[in-house]
C-alpha cells in the first residue's frame, strides 16, 4: 500500500506537536518546581491540593481575625486598666473623706479630686476606637455606654445605655471569640460616687452626720464591687488573650503542615524530570532529521539504480 506524501507529514507534524507540548510541560513543570500544572497531570493530587490550599486560606483568615482581635483586646484591657487606677484612686480618697476629723474645706478640697476621678471613669467608659465606635456598648457600639442626665438629682443621672451582648469573632473551625467587654455595672459606682460628691462639695457638709455617713459607705461598697467588677473583666480579656495566642500558633503549625503535605504531593523529581526532557528533545531532533530525510528520498532513485 502507497502512503501519500501528504499523510505521511500530517502524521508526523501531529507526533512532533505532540512531542513538543510533552517538552513543554516538563519545561512548566521544572520552572515552578511543582509537577501538578492541571487536574489533568494527577486529578487525584489536584482535589488534594485544592483541599490543602482551602484550608490554607481559612487558616489565613483565622490568623488575621486573631491579629485584629488581640489588638482590640489590649485596647480593651489598658482602658480597663486606666478605669481600675482611678476606681482605686477614688476609693483611697473616700476613705480618706470618712475620716471624722476632716473640716468641712477639706472635703470640698477631696471633691475637688474626686470630681475629676469620676469624669475620667466616665470617659473611660465611653472611651471609642479609631473608627468611632463605642468599646464598652456590647453591640451597640454606635452608642455611648454610659448615658448622662443633667436634669436627674445626684445618685440617678447615669445609666447603662449598651447592652451585654457579644460581638462574636470566628477564630478557628467552629470556634469563636467575644470581641467586646461592657461597661454594665460601672452606672452604679458613678451614680454613688456622683451622691457622695453632693454631699461633700456642700460648704456646711459634717462628715460625722449620720446620712453623710451612711452615704459614704453606701459609695465606698458600691467602688469595692467596682473594683472586683472592673479586675474580673481584666482577668477575662488576659484569659481570652492567651487562648488567641495558643490558637494562632496551632494554626501557624497547621499552615507549615499543610504547606509540607502540597510539596509532597505536587514537589517534582527534577532528577527524573530532567532525565524525561533529555528523552523528549533526543526524540524530537531525531525525529525531525528522519522526516527531513525521508522527504527528500524519491521513487525514481531506486529505479535510476
Amino acid at each position: 500500500m502507497r502512503i501519500t506524501n501528504g499523510y505521511f507529514s500530517n502524521t508526523m507534524l501531529h507526533s512532533l506537536q505532540k512531542s513538543n507540548g510533552k517538552v513543554a510541560d516538563l519545561m512548566a513543570q521544572i520552572n515552578s518546581g511543582y509537577r501538578v500544572q492541571r487536574p489533568s497531570d494527577d486529578p487525584i493530587a489536584a482535589v488534594q491540593l485544592l483541599l490543602i490550599d482551602r484550608d490554607q486560606t481559612m487558616l489565613g483568615q483565622y490568623r488575621d481575625n486573631i491579629g485584629s482581635l488581640s489588638l482590640r483586646m489590649q485596647q480593651n484591657e489598658l482602658r480597663l486598666d486606666s478605669m481600675l487606677k482611678n476606681v482605686h484612686s477614688a476609693h483611697d480618697m473616700m476613705v480618706w473623706a470618712a475620716d471624722g476629723t476632716n473640716a468641712p474645706g477639706d472635703l470640698n478640697a477631696m471633691a475637688i479630686t474626686l470630681r475629676t476621678l469620676r469624669d475620667n471613669l466616665l470617659t473611660e467608659a465611653n472611651a471609642t476606637d479609631g473608627e468611632g465606635r463605642y468599646l464598652f456598648s456590647g453591640t451597640k457600639s454606635d452608642t455611648p455606654a454610659i448615658s448622662y442626665d443633667p436634669d436627674a438629682p445626684p445618685g440617678s443621672r447615669y445609666s447603662f445605655s449598651g447592652n451585654t451582648d457579644k460581638q462574636q469573632v470566628v477564630v478557628g473551625q467552629g470556634v469563636t471569640e467575644s470581641a467586646n467587654v461592657s461597661a454594665d455595672g460601672m452606672e452604679d459606682m458613678l451614680n454613688q460616687l456622683d451622691a457622695a460628691l453632693a454631699l461633700l462639695e456642700d460648704p456646711d457638709v459634717n462628715v460625722n452626720d449620720p446620712a453623710t455617713r451612711a452615704q459614704l459607705v453606701e459609695c465606698l461598697e458600691a467602688m469595692n464591687d467596682g473594683i472586683g467588677t472592673i479586675s474580673s473583666k481584666i482577668a477575662m480579656l488576659g484569659g481570652a488573650q492567651n487562648t488567641l495566642e495558643l490558637m494562632d500558633d496551632h494554626h501557624a503549625s497547621m499552615e507549615v503542615a499543610n504547606g509540607q503535605a502540597a510539596q509532597m504531593i505536587g514537589e517534582l523529581d527534577f532528577v527524573e524530570a530532567y532525565d524525561r526532557l533529555n528523552s523528549y528533545v533526543v526524540a524530537v531532533q531525531a525525529s525531525y532529521q528522519v522526516y527531513g530525510r525521508i522527504m527528500q528520498l524519491s521513487p525514481f532513485d531506486a529505479i535510476l539504480r
